[in-house]
C-alpha cells in the first residue's frame, strides 16, 4: 500500500468469547493508516502473526501509536508483543501507547517493563483530545460496559472516521460519533441475550447508522448468533432499509478511506486461511 494512501484493515472482526477462543472470526484488532501516519487499535490475540501474513505486509516497526479502547483480551491479547514489535523488542524508545486507566492498573494488561519502551503513555479519558503522528482522535464519551471503554473519533484529511467500541445502546452515541465513515461493533442480531446492556445489536446499530447518517457504515466484532444469521445479509439489508450504504467486516479487508465508493474486498484465500496467505 503506497504511503499516502488512507485506510482501514481490519486484522480480525470476532467479538463474542466462542468466536475469538474457536478463532471462527480472527482477532487482530483495525490498522489505521493516514498518510505518514500509522496506527494500531485493540491488538487482541493473534494480531502480530497477522501482521506478518497480511498482503501486503503490514509493517508493526513502523507503528506511531497503539490504542486500547478497553482492556478485555479480545482488544489487548497482543498489546505487549505489538508494543516490543513497535520498539525493535524495546531497542528503540519510540511510539505512543493510548489506553484507559484500568488497563495499567489491577491486573495490568500493559506489563510493567513494556511501558517503559514507548517514548509516550497517555491515560484516556471521557471527552479527551489526542495526537499521534499526523493523526489527532477524540475519545468523546465513556461507553457503557463492564470495563473501562472508550470509542474513537479520528478527524483525518477531508474526511472523520468513528469507531464505536464495545458498549451497551445509549441515545448519546450518536452525537458524540457523528462522521463520514462509521465502524460499530455489532455482536448480535436482535436485541435481548446474555450480552444485553454491555453490546450493541443490529437494530441499536440502525438506529446508529439513521441518526449519524455517514457516507459509509462498517458492521464489525460479531458474534456466534450474528455470524450464524450472516453478516453481509444483514448489512445488504440495513442498506435497503435505510438508504446509507452498510457493508460488514471481513478478516483481512481493506476499506480505501480516500476512495470512499469502491469495492471493499478482503485479501485472498479467506476461505481457507481466513485472508492471511496471499494478495
Amino acid at each position: 500500500m503506497k504511503p499516502e494512501a488512507q485506510f482501514i484493515k481490519f486484522l480480525g472482526t470476532a467479538g463474542a468469547r466462542h468466536v475469538v477462543s474457536r478463532q471462527l472470526r480472527a482477532s487482530g484488532g483495525i490498522w489505521l493508516q493516514s498518510g505518514g501516519t500509522q496506527v494500531l487499535i485493540d491488538p487482541g490475540p493473534g494480531c502480530l502473526v497477522r501482521c506478518m501474513q497480511s498482503r501486503p505486509r503490514l509493517h508493526p516497526e513502523e507503528l506511531q501509536g497503539i490504542i486500547l479502547t478497553h482492556r478485555h483480551l479480545d482488544h489487548s491479547c497482543d498489546v505487549n508483543i505489538m508494543i516490543e514489535a513497535m520498539t525493535d523488542g524495546g531497542t528503540r524508545r519510540r511510539g505512543a501507547l493510548f489506553v484507559p486507566a484500568d488497563a495499567l492498573t489491577d491486573e495490568p494488561v500493559v506489563f510493567s517493563y513494556a511501558r517503559g519502551f514507548v517514548s509516550e503513555l497517555t491515560v484516556l479519558q471521557e471527552g479527551g483530545r489526542y495526537r499521534v503522528g499526523d493523526l489527532t482522535f477524540e475519545t468523546p464519551v465513556r461507553h457503557r460496559h463492564a470495563v473501562e471503554t472508550y470509542g474513537l473519533k479520528f478527524r483525518l484529511p477531508e474526511i472523520t472516521l468513528s469507531i464505536i467500541a464495545d458498549t451497551g445502546f445509549f441515545p448519546e452515541l450518536a452525537e458524540a460519533y457523528r462522521a463520514d465513515v462509521l465502524v460499530i461493533n455489532t455482536l448480535s442480531p436482535e436485541p435481548g441475550g446474555v450480552a444485553a446492556g454491555i453490546h450493541l445489536n443490529t437494530e441499536d446499530a440502525a438506529f446508529l447508522i439513521r441518526e449519524i447518517k455517514p457516507r459509509l457504515a462498517v458492521l464489525t466484532h460479531f458474534g456466534m448468533r450474528l455470524l450464524n444469521s450472516g453478516p453481509a445479509r444483514i448489512a445488504q439489508g440495513l442498506t435497503e432499509r435505510l438508504g446509507i450504504q452498510v457493508i460488514a467486516a471481513e478478516d483481512g479487508m481493506t476499506v480505501r478511506l480516500d476512495k470512499l465508493g469502491q469495492k471493499n474486498e478482503p485479501e485472498s484465500e479467506q476461505k481457507s486461511m481466513r485472508g492471511w496467505s496471499s494478495g
